[in-house]
């Protein structure tokens, strides 16, 4: 998801399509939560680790 995030990013900064950065910066977001998540040890969506 942080990865998708990044292309993403990437591609709305080159092209200068706004949803795509923003679309960019959520998924970014998002995908660091959950992998934190994963990490400390916490449960996310029933599963023990995120990847």
């Amino acid at each position: 998801m942080i990865i998708l995030g990044l292309i993403l990013l990437i591609i709305g900064a080159i092209a200068g399509i706004g949803i795509l950065w923003t679309i960019g910066l959520i998924l970014i977001a998002v995908g660091a939560a959950l992998w934190i998540l994963g990490k400390v040890g916490h449960a996310v969506g029933g599963r023990q680790h995120y990847w």
